[in-house]
């Protein structure tokens, strides 16, 4: 570690306002804000694994730099092995790798000022006609201007600076405010042919008086920089602070993590998409040809039949939800039989289950955001997992949970190599019953559909897992609750239970024939559905809404 250390004293004394060494970062000291964005032995790593600027470039396609700090590209890899992600990492999502590369050249614990003296002159040199630059940083331009990481600006955009001697160094720097630096980045950019974009910062984890997020005042100095420099300007701040304000406390809370600043994945999506459509919506028309390059802003969603404001019922969960639902001696979930116990004139069934799904990978894969896309008050929205839950976590398939309902969370290593903060099972479910909620719809947690396993002559009953785990999630939630689990197996317990004698071997027998029999409710393993085994699970699910006196049953048969 002495080492480590001493080199990276060596490379820091050598750096000027000339072009980076790449091999550079500034000595990681704790913040005002009781941050570290990098440790001493990741530096060289954290620099490494960014692309050398304009290495991205595809013949004479442009590029767009992205210019920020931890907010825009975290942790030492940039990877999310410390459970927070930059939104850089998903900006390539909302462009067209055919037309432009998108390059994170943002880096954790950098200011407007650092960056612009030791990384900017090597992007500086990157940038040809016709590339983009989006420029978003600032929150580390706080604390001392010549001691420490001395890496703090002059606040406001007014055309002043302060000269100083850097302590316990010979380096002798200028200061200037942060208008001053947005505009040096703008008169370079603009130089080489370049269009910039100016972009303010992320939100951050803080709630003023009114209970609403807080806007940083380097918005609003943007906007005006904008305005003089005739730059386009996307007020970043603005747009996800909105979307946190209208997610209420819990859901806002979870797009960070760890600390009050940097985002989880969630946040760093939300932050991705914000930019995206920041950029889609502005009216100026220097942003037309980029805009032209963009894909995916706007939201997948499940198009239904509204007709005569028809509410809509969305069906989510795994292979016992939809299945293949075509042979008549398949397998077949049950929401495919909707249709036989709801009248069609009155709503409209979407089946949006997925086979193979748990709550975790719902959600990973995009499946839940097309359904909270879709979305619209009044409609209803089942959530019925299990089944391939209590999975391992960091196989190939990924989509184990971690066991229970408390709000708790893990950083694991998948297969993949690739890095994933999984949830508990009922955290899962509390966060889909509150984005329904959050969109003026009706969730309505079901159990698991039974297995036809039937240990002692009576079907199993997993009460003491799932059963308990779905309701610890009720009484949290205020949710309703459909336990299609105990309504099913009551049927089946009725027509096939059985007393099994002492014997083991007659006991084997007994319990052989018994699921034999039900087996008709059955197709190929103990847990996927026949048609019938469909049909049974519909009533079962109808059975349950009127015994719950729920709104949805007015719309059954």
């Amino acid at each position: 570690m002495k080492k480590i250390l001493s080199a990276i004293c060596i490379a820091m004394a050598a750096l000027t306002s000339s072009a980076q060494g790449f091999d550079n970062l500034p000595d990681p000291i704790e913040d005002v804000n009781k941050v570290v964005d990098n440790t001493p032995d990741s530096i060289a790593k954290a620099l490494m694994s960014r692309p050398k600027p304009g290495t991205t470039r595809k013949g004479s396609q442009p590029v767009l730099f992205l210019i920020g700090n931890s907010t825009m590209r975290n942790g030492t890899l940039g990877n999310g092995n410390n459970g927070q992600w930059g939104w850089g990492y998903f900006a390539h999502n909302f462009f067209d790798a055919g037309k432009i590369a998108v390059e994170n050249q943002a880096l954790g614990g950098m200011s407007t000022r650092t960056f612009y003296k030791q990384l900017w002159p090597a992007v500086r040199e990157a940038l040809k006609p016709g590339d983009w630059v989006i420029v978003s940083i600032g929150h580390n331009d706080n604390g001392p201007f010549f001691s420490g990481r001395a890496r703090a600006v002059i606040p406001g955009i007014a055309d002043t600076m302060i000269v100083g001697k850097i302590e316990g160094t010979d380096i002798i720097d200028t200061v200037y405010s942060y208008g001053g630096y947005m505009r040096k980045y703008i008169e370079e950019i603009r130089a080489k042919g370049a269009h910039p974009i100016l972009m303010s910062l992320t939100p951050r984890n803080a709630y003023d008086d009114n209970d609403k997020i807080v806007r940083k005042p380097h918005g609003e100095w943007l906007k005006a920089i904008a305005n003089e420099q005739n730059v386009p300007y996307v007020d970043l701040n603005e747009i996800s602070g909105q979307k946190l304000d209208r997610y209420g406390h819990w859901k806002e809370s979870y797009h960070f993590y760890k600390d009050n600043i940097h985002t989880s994945k969630f946040g760093a999506e939300m932050n991705a998409r914000s930019a995206a459509e920041g950029i889609m919506a502005n009216g100026d028309s220097q942003l037309d040809e980029l805009k032209a390059m963009m894909i995916n802003v706007v939201p997948d969603v499940w198009h239904v039949d509204r007709s005569g404001g028809k509410p809509v019922v969305f069906f989510t969960g795994d292979s016992t939800v939809k299945n293949a639902d075509k042979d008549d001696d398949g397998m077949w979930g049950w929401a495919s039989q909707a249709m036989t116990v709801f009248d069609e004139s009155k709503i409209t069934l979407c089946n949006a289950a997925r086979a193979g799904r748990s709550t975790r990978t719902f959600l990973k894969e995009g499946l839940w955001d097309k359904v909270y896309n879709s979305l619209q008050p009044g409609d209803y929205v089942t959530i019925q997992f299990g089944h391939n839950d209590i999975c391992p976590i960091d196989d190939q398939k990924a989509r184990g949970v971690i066991p229970g309902t408390a709000d708790t969370n893990h950083v694991y290593r998948l297969a993949d190599k690739n890095y994933e903060v999984v949830y508990s099972f009922g955290w899962y479910l509390k966060k889909f019953i509150q984005d329904v909620r959050e969109k003026g719809a009706t969730p309505i947690l079901v159990s698991l559909t039974p297995r036809n396993e039937w240990p002692g002559g009576r079907i199993e009953r997993r009460d003491d897992t799932y059963g308990k785990w779905y309701r610890e999630v009720v009484e949290e939630t205020g949710v309703e609750f459909i336990d299609m689990h105990n309504i099913s197996a009551d049927f089946l317990d009725k027509k096939f239970s059985k007393k099994v004698p002492a014997d083991k071997e007659k006991a084997k027998s007994v319990i052989a024939r018994i699921k034999e029999k039900a087996g008709i409710y059955f197709k190929k393993d103990h847990t996927h559905a026949s048609k019938l085994g469909a049909q049974m699970n519909a009533q079962s699910f109808a059975k349950g809404l009127r015994d719950t006196n729920s709104s949805l049953a007015q719309y059954l048969k």
